[in-house]
């Protein structure tokens, strides 16, 4: 689907390792190209036409985040990416309105950029931090999550979908358990976003974090959405240019209104566009058709390893695009090498999930995660390359 937008997808070479970032396409390139061959300046500082531009395109890709995700557009922040929005909500929000005996869910399939500011912020004001127990196929489910609720519980903060097992939380459900019991919902949307059709309002949840660079976006740059009446509680965690209406010798200041007050200094204005042109593209493609293509990709694939009794697969689930596996007797590593050879590049190890191996007894993983622009004919080469494993180490070494 589409690869004839993607100049890396020669012919013969394999992109499975879009959990960690995807392919762009020519389109985005194009439109960051644009902004520094014909328009470059510096946003809401200049008024000469190319900075008129500069400021039209960067505000709207606000709206075009809100039509895509159902939200506010006041209430878009640009970030650098997911982990620096959920740093946002630990530290700019949570930190102010926690306490020392609250309790926040997590579960140990979750990335590290949704368990580290918690540990960090359980040392500075000592929250208790507790993991859902996840069920026999690494999953957590709604009913595992309302077992461990108590009336201390304030914060549920997970993946939608999660990076190793890529499994799909009901968020729904969730975020109305959350809203009826007044327990703050803090969701990572840097699996789902990308792949399916979110809704931040339907869905009640507080925040909501995700990356431009999994989404066929640039590097550098991504969003938080939050509630406004939580946005306005939140203190920024960068203060300067851009994002006062004043200061004064006496030391009083007043800050711009949300979301700029959280955007101090010169942004990643050419990450910003190029963000907009990958949601709009992503959006004329329209995600269900792109969920529909995962899931049927993920389908084929799981079909096909059964043909090998010495692959061992941690999630049959078909209901995203990823699949962690490993080859019996060999480093995850050695395996992500000897695939390479066959010019398919995969992720190795534990994809920053470092909990997980409490759960799974595996420490790392071989991960496959597929993209709309990926295809049956790229699941058949992996399988070709899979019928040389007896010769894997007198290829790798």
């Amino acid at each position: 689907m589409n690869r004839e937008d993607f100049p890396m997808l020669q012919e013969g070479f394999v992109f499975f390792d879009n959990g960690a970032t995807t392919l762009k396409p020519k389109c985005v390139v194009d439109a960051m190209k644009r902004y520094y061959e014909e328009h470059t300046s510096n946003i809401h500082r200049g008024d000469y036409d190319a900075a008129v531009k500069t400021n039209a395109l960067y505000d709207g890709v606000r709206k075009i985040v809100s039509q895509f995700v159902n939200c506010d557009p006041n209430c878009v922040i640009y970030t650098s990416g997911a982990t620096h929005s959920l740093n946002m909500v630990v530290f700019g929000y949570m930190r102010k309105h926690l306490k020392k005996g609250d309790e926040v869910l997590l579960n140990k399939a979750e990335h590290a950029s949704n368990i580290l500011p918690w540990i960090k912020l359980q040392e500075e004001i000592g929250i208790v931090l507790k993991y859902v127990p996840l069920d026999e196929n690494y999953e957590c489910s709604f009913e595992s999550i309302e077992k461990c609720v108590t009336d201390k519980t304030k914060v549920i903060s997970l993946a939608q979908v999660t990076n190793v097992i890529g499994d799909v939380r009901d968020v729904t459900r969730i975020g109305k358990f959350c809203r009826e019991h007044h327990i703050l919902f803090n969701v990572d949307g840097a699996q789902s976003v990308p792949h399916m059709k979110v809704d931040f309002e339907n869905s009640d949840m507080d925040f909501l974090s995700f990356s431009g660079h999994k989404m066929c976006g640039p590097t550098g740059v991504g969003v938080l959405i939050g509630r406004r009446e939580l946005l306005e509680e939140m203190e920024p965690l960068c203060y300067g240019g851009g994002m006062n209406a004043f200061f004064e010798e006496d030391n009083s200041y007043e800050l711009k209104e949300i979301p700029v007050r959280f955007e101090a200094g010169t942004p990643p204005i050419a990450e910003v566009i190029g963000l907009g042109e990958a949601i709009t593209y992503l959006m004329n493609i329209g995600m269900e058709r792109i969920h529909e293509q995962e899931v049927s990709l993920k389908k084929y694939l799981l079909e096909k390893l059964k043909e090998f009794d010495d692959i061992t697969v941690y999630n049959q689930n078909p209901n995203s695009g990823i699949v962690s596996l490993n080859l019996e007797g060999v480093f995850a590593q050695d395996f992500s090498i000897f695939l390479n050879h066959f010019h398919i590049a995969v992720r190795a190890g534990n994809h920053c999930a470092k909990l997980l191996k409490d759960e799974m007894d595996v420490k790392n993983t071989v991960r496959i995660s597929m993209y709309f622009y990926n295809t049956f004919e790229d699941i058949d080469q992996f399988i070709d390359a899979l019928r040389h494993r007896s010769e894997i180490f007198q290829i790798i070494l």
